[in-house]
């Protein structure tokens, strides 16, 4: 048994991460170790897919301590390529329906379009935890409902993990319809009889000359 330094909870001797806090052991460096030690750490990789090893390291941040707690850290891609659309990607369904309806609500509400920046701002400093988390509540799932299958295990990890490729299609129309809507409004200029071009009404003599109105 492996017994976690941080929390002293007992582990399997094939874990790679506390199965109560999360915090990661330190990698074997014996080679006659058998490649079992590994499996866990696949298991994580597997489930995440592309760019493992990058969500892996951010993913450690949050088990500096005794227990997994927050940490700064920051992801480009949710919040440029827009939360929504990132969200659905990594197939965190329930946050890429509050990030579809938030900033559209948020911004009937206050009647501020730029409050989509603020959503932006929040999912580039909380994505890599929120998956973090996923990942990790998905995996102890999949633990206990196909331990002992690992056909079973292998088709729950690929149901559950892994990204959806055609969001980035969906992405690149949406943002080329933006685009083309924005250049349009930039053609065809500010609509007629808008604020800008309604005639001022004349002013008085006597409010010209004295700033008053004349009786």
């Amino acid at each position: 048994m492996k017994i976690c330094e941080k929390c002293e909870q007992q582990n399997g001797e094939e874990a790679l991460f506390c199965l109560k806090c999360g915090a990661a052991f330190p990698a074997a460096t014996d080679t006659a170790v058998s490649a079992e030690p590994l499996q866990e750490e696949q298991q994580w990789r597997t489930f995440i897919g592309p760019n493992a090893d990058r969500y892996l390291q951010q993913f450690r941040k949050f088990t500096a301590g005794p227990t997994p707690r927050f940490a700064l850290t920051w992801h480009w891609p949710a919040f440029l390529f827009d939360p929504f659309l990132w969200f659905l990607y990594r197939k965190l369904y329930l946050y890429a329906l509050v990030y579809a309806i938030g900033p559209v609500l948020s911004a009937y509400l206050t009647g501020d379009m730029t409050v989509g920046i603020v959503w932006r701002v929040m999912a580039g400093f909380s994505a890599n935890y929120v998956y973090y988390w996923h990942v990790k509540d998905q995996l102890a799932t999949i633990h206990k409902t196909a331990r002992f299958d690992p056909a079973l295990q292998a088709r729950a990890l690929k149901e559950a993990g892994g990204v959806q490729p055609y969001v980035i299609w969906v992405g690149v129309a949406l943002h080329a319809l933006l685009l083309a809507m924005i250049i349009n409004m930039i053609r065809e200029g500010p609509p007629e009889g808008g604020p800008l071009k309604r005639p001022l009404a004349p002013l008085s003599p006597a409010r010209t000359l004295s700033g008053m109105p004349s009786r």
